[in-house]
């Protein structure tokens, strides 16, 4: 299968939601297995874990229990490609206007953007970083996380969840995670610690 002929990934989404989080597109390898963010390596699920964003760690295949939370997942541009840098410019620009026509009934109340250079690129916003935006779209504010890829080196997995804990708290939204009770087995104990963020930082 290759990405002519590889199925589209459904949205997670629902009218009204807290955040949005909005990739690139899809990988190929995810499109395949029919979950969002199911490529090895991809650090998605963890960083929304640690962020307190999640109270547990959710596989791929529990993606729709995002909703339950007040989140939801969709793309830019919905065409899975092995690589985000097999799209083109256009494909880009077509996928932001795509995406707007989605969310103008929706409303959620954050877009979250996942890697800066998707949303520069797909809303010609050449000084965009990551962090909130003065930009909305549509009645929906803005915020640009850094892209979960295991392929992001600037953003170790500490720092990941931290940018997306900043998110959560900006967002008003519990941390979930801390109400999880911490486990004892000795695989848990080898986990980096989970990333807790104060309203005022």
């Amino acid at each position: 299968m290759n990405a002519t002929n590889s199925p589209l990934l459904d949205d997670i989404v629902d009218e009204g939601l807290d955040v949005i989080f909005v990739g690139i597109n899809p990988g190929l390898q995810s499109a395949m297995r029919g979950h969002s963010f199911a490529t090895p390596g991809n650090r998605m699920w963890t960083a929304l874990h640690r962020s307190g964003f999640t109270p547990f760690r959710l596989r791929p295949e529990q993606e729709r229990d995002l909703l339950h939370l007040g989140l939801g997942l969709t793309t830019i541009v919905r065409t899975p490609t092995v690589r985000a840098s097999d799209l083109t410019r256009d494909a880009y620009l077509r996928g932001g206007e795509d995406l707007l026509r989605r969310m103008e009934a929706l409303r959620p109340t954050w877009l979250a953007f996942l890697g800066v250079t998707g949303y520069r690129t797909a809303f010609d916003v050449r000084d965009a970083r990551v962090g909130p935006q003065t930009e909305v779209l549509g009645e929906s504010q803005v915020w640009v996380l850094p892209n979960p890829s295991g392929l992001n080196a600037h953003y170790p997995p500490v720092a990941l969840a931290a940018e997306f804990a900043r998110l959560r708290v900006a967002a008003h939204l519990p941390d979930r995670a801390a109400a999880t009770p911490p486990t004892r087995s000795r695989a848990s104990s080898r986990q980096a610690p989970r990333i807790e963020m104060k309203a005022n930082q």
